[in-house]
């Protein structure tokens, strides 16, 4: 199985209640990650506090924007700071405990074991929900059955943001050209990865409702995402390898 250095990229806002059980928790769970901080300009003080877990803890990072820029946008300054540094492997994760960071090792592993996006699934065999309503259910499945439908793909769970990179893919599929800010991000990332012919493994996990603070989700942003669908489809997906 192969080694490398690994990362676990964490864009940020308002979780100052959040930030310091969830390094503590990727420390616990996979001990030779890294973890990026990316702070979106937090009027709760989160990136202040990240700065104060960095001044003591080496293998902790931060980066700093000017406000509220989309969650895509956080990502991509997180992968880029990460590839510029020489990580291998590179996650993505909420802060808020919704993804648990149990799965980091499985999902590691497959990625080590050849995988080159593993994708933290909740519409697998074994994977699910806790402390949803119905309409987000129906909103979630339906949002993901519909990308599914449109793209033409196999993946189950393209609304997902637990996921784990190899450093090839995200430099081979072009970061600079990814269009979607909100949650439609993760929708286009997986379909760029599919169509440049990379291989995508889909580990089961449990996703619950955020512990603490309010969800990120909003009219607009899903709206977003049922656009950028038709987007990629008509052809403004990534090409092959």
């Amino acid at each position: 199985m192969e080694s490398g250095r690994v990362i676990v990229i964490v864009p940020t806002y308002n979780e100052r209640e959040n930030l310091p059980a969830i390094i503590e928790a990727v420390h616990q769970r996979l001990p030779e990650a890294d973890l990026l901080v990316v702070d979106d300009g937090s009027p709760d003080g989160t990136g202040a506090l990240a700065d104060e877990i960095k001044a003591r803890d080496s293998k902790v990072d931060v980066i700093h924007r000017a406000g509220k820029l989309g969650l895509g946008t956080a990502y991509i300054a997180g992968f880029k700071q990460a590839l510029a540094r020489g990580y291998d492997y590179l996650f993505e994760m909420d802060c808020d405990f919704s993804h648990d960071p149990k799965y980091l090792p499985v999902m590691l592993e497959q990625a080590k074991a050849g995988a080159d996006l593993v994708l933290g699934s909740r519409y697998v065999d074994g994977g699910g929900t806790v402390n949803w309503g119905p309409m987000r259910k129906i909103i979630s499945r339906g949002g993901s059955l519909y990308a599914r439908t449109i793209l033409g793909v196999g993946v189950n769970d393209l609304t997902g943001g637990f996921k784990c990179f190899r450093r090839q893919v995200l430099e081979a599929i072009g970061l600079d050209r990814v269009s979607a800010q909100g949650y439609g991000f993760q929708i286009e990332m997986t379909y760029r990865v599919i169509k440049a012919g990379y291989l995508v493994v889909e580990v089961p996990i449990i996703f619950v409702d955020r512990r603490v603070g309010q969800s990120k989700m909003s009219k607009k942003i899903f709206l977003e995402a049922l656009g950028l669908v038709w987007k990629l489809r008509l052809g403004k997906g990534a090409g092959g390898k």
